[in-house]
């Protein structure tokens, strides 16, 4: 068996580094951008700084903004056609995972006609063409979406997300520029720095694991439970590093897949619009506990990398008990609910809930087989 590892063409990484984009954007010799945002990033002089760095150079550019937090169907088609109607042949994505989603989807559609329907690009479509060029400027801390193969969407008429993974989507530059995120709330810091813990973490025990992969996720891990606390609290270094542990999260999971904690809140935030990232961090230590028997020795070092003295006197019971204490420590210091009653549950939308994470496209890769009941037990286990 063969391993694949993908990651952009180029990154850049540190303060300043969205200065990069006007010069990319001539040297692949593009020419009308489409500055793909959401109206909040452009209201708070966010997507303006990039903007800025267009005006500046000369490039041709347009924006669709019309992007929300859990980018649907219709904010697909609508940037499609907006890109098609303005003749533009790149896309600049500068938002999070919401932003860059969407622009991912939308130019594997313009490169790819025959996926308009966007509910054809679940899964693994049988896609034939790169996306049309996009780069990715990251504006939080927590989704990598400017380094996966991955993007999910959500279906509004069906009350459910659905994820695509294509090799063809990955954005050709990544820009990682902590000044990015630098105007981030408390809030929105806690929820994308812990899922890219949950990323980091899933992407350490999922089945398609390995050992260039397992290094990859460690790393991330201990960036992000040391840098993650600060990064809440405004501090700069904090946010630089949260910058570069998600990436380097994304780097990880990507090539290898996640587990049920991405499965179960994708429901979640399609039903009641919860922000993904809260979503992940609340469902964690509970699935944590459900995979732990099929995850060997791991949880040691998931502890270690977390910061816990001590793990190798500890015994394997003991150093489980730490890594999931450790995840929900961290969670609970930087605000996360502990319930998922807290981010609007209910009892009775369970089975859905249940059906729709059996379905999801990450429940493959939990190192645990699930059952629909095991899920379901795990929904009430948490209410």
């Amino acid at each position: 068996m063969s391993n694949r590892i993908m990651l952009n063409e180029t990154a850049y990484f540190g303060p300043g580094a969205i200065q990069n984009v006007a010069s990319e954007v001539k040297a692949r010799g593009l020419g009308k951008v489409m500055l793909v945002t959401d109206k909040d990033l452009l209201k708070f002089n966010v997507a303006t700084k990039v903007e800025a760095v267009l005006k500046e150079a000369g490039i041709a550019y347009e924006i669709y903004d019309d992007i929300k937090a859990n980018p649907t169907i219709q904010n697909v088609q609508d940037g499609v056609e907006k890109c098609k109607q303005s003749g533009t042949d790149c896309l600049v994505a500068v938002g999070g995972g919401s932003v860059i989603d969407t622009a991912k989807a939308i130019g594997i559609i313009l490169t790819n006609p025959e996926f308009a329907d966007v509910r054809s690009l679940e899964g693994v479509a049988d896609t034939k063409q790169k996306c049309m060029p996009i780069i990715a400027v990251s504006t939080t801390c927590g989704t990598a979406a400017e380094v996966t193969i991955n993007y999910v969407i959500t279906d509004e008429e069906k009350h459910r997300k659905f994820v695509c993974v294509d090799p063809h989507d990955i954005p050709v530059v990544a820009i990682v520029d902590p000044e990015m995120s630098s105007s981030m709330p408390k809030g929105l810091t806690a929820a994308t720095g812990m899922d890219a813990l949950t990323h980091a973490i899933e992407g350490y025990i999922t089945k398609g694991a390995w050992e260039m992969t397992d290094f990859i996720h460690l790393k991330a891990i201990e960036i992000i439970s040391r840098s993650l606390r600060a990064s809440v609290n405004g501090d700069p270094k904090g946010r630089e590093d949260m910058a570069l542990g998600q990436y380097v999260a994304g780097m990880g999971f990507s090539n290898v897949g996640l587990g049920i904690v991405h499965s179960m809140a994708h429901p979640l935030s399609a039903l009641y619009d919860t922000p993904h990232g809260v979503a992940c961090a609340t469902i964690l230590p509970t699935v944590l506990e459900y995979n732990a028997e099929a995850t060997g020795e791991k949880y040691r070092e998931i502890a270690r990398a977390m910061g816990v003295p001590g793990v190798d006197a500890m015994s394997q019971d003991e150093y489980r008990k730490a890594a999931v204490e450790a995840v929900r420590k961290l969670s609970a210091d930087v605000g996360i609910p502990a319930k998922v009653s807290e981010v609007g549950m209910k009892t009775e939308d369970i089975p859905f809930l249940a059906e729709s994470a059996m379905a999801d496209a990450c429940t493959g890769g939990n190192p645990k087989d699930p059952t629909l009941e095991d899920v379901a037990a795990l929904y009430r286990s948490m209410m």
